[in-house]
């Protein structure tokens, strides 16, 4: 992809220019990931958290065929308003810069193009992953391979509880991409504080992670990501019990229905956010600000 498909703001372009922090950030959490007027309030909330940090937001998106790196007030306005905004990961990225189209980016998407930019730490909510079912559907987020590829800190809550969270581990050994845990020896399960699944490396500081990146600098190859899962706090986290009991009942309502594919995920969370009268969403948001916040601190320490 060419250097001159993604247009770098002018205040993220300095930035970089200038060794002052910045943070990426994904639009599909503005775009698909939480009701109107609410996404537009959220979206200004984390670039907030960002600068509030010490560092600049560089939230992305593609708009009319170019992809941002960095969004004015009128454009984030825009991804947040725009029903017909698509959602795009990493393999949509071209047809959408060749047909002029406009889309919010996941986590494949928006880690791809900080890398093209130079933006060295993304925040997200939770990582896709493998599905449940794997062995019989095929079913993996394209997240994991792009992580693969490309040399980005990434600050997420785990994946979400959703999905096959050991056999999501797994495929990340097996890619290459190194898992660390932010004060915690467990993995994140997104809404949960723990999935129950243990990390193999535990860091306590911002500085701590920078030591990590500069390590994974001078190794130099492979090339590919670090992890750094950061689990929501305990007490804004989705009641466990409450958790299971609504999973439950909604992965056998989508057995019933016949949800198959990439209509599973949406299914699921919808269910989860209708049953739990919203407090998944909230343990959602709750993780996303944590993250924002790290990944501020961690990009600062960085620079």
């Amino acid at each position: 992809m060419p250097k001159t498909a993604a247009m770098v703001s002018e205040e993220v372009r300095e930035a970089l220019d200038t060794n002052v922090p910045v943070v990426a950030l994904e639009s599909t959490i503005i775009s698909h990931g939480l009701p109107r007027p609410r996404n537009l309030a959220v979206a200004t909330e984390l670039e907030a958290l960002v600068r509030s940090g010490g560092a600049v937001p560089a939230t992305i998106a593609v708009l009319d065929g170019r992809a941002h790196v960095g969004l004015t007030k009128a454009e984030l306005e825009r991804v947040a308003g725009d029903p017909e905004m698509r959602k795009l990961g990493h393999r949509d990225l071209a047809p959408a810069l060749a047909m002029g189209a406009s889309g919010a980016t996941t986590v494949s998407a928006t880690a791809f193009l900080a890398g093209l930019a130079g933006v060295r730490v993304f925040a997200t909510g939770g990582l896709g992953g493998v599905h449940r079912g794997w062995t019989e559907t095929q079913d993996e987020s394209a997240d994991l391979r792009l992580l693969a590829q490309v040399g980005i800190t990434v600050v997420c809550a785990g994946v979400k509880s959703i999905l096959d969270v050991p056999a999501t581990l797994q495929r990340l050994e097996t890619l290459g991409v190194t898992v660390i845990g932010y004060g915690t020896a467990h993995f994140p399960g997104f809404y949960l504080a723990s999935s129950g699944e243990p990390v193999d490396w535990t860091v306590d500081s911002p500085e701590e992670v920078v030591a990590v990146m500069r390590a994974k600098d001078a190794l130099a190859e492979p090339y590919s990501s670090l992890i750094v899962a950061n689990p929501v706090p305990v007490e804004e986290q989705l009641d466990p019990v409450l958790h299971d009991r609504v999973l439950a009942r909604a992965l056998e309502e989508a057995r019933e229905q016949g949800i198959t594919g990439q209509a599973v995920t949406p299914f699921l969370l919808e269910r989860l956010t209708r049953y739990t009268d919203g407090a998944s969403l909230e343990a959602n948001l709750a993780a996303v600000r944590g993250n924002v916040r790290l990944a501020a601190r961690i990009a600062a320490a960085y620079a």
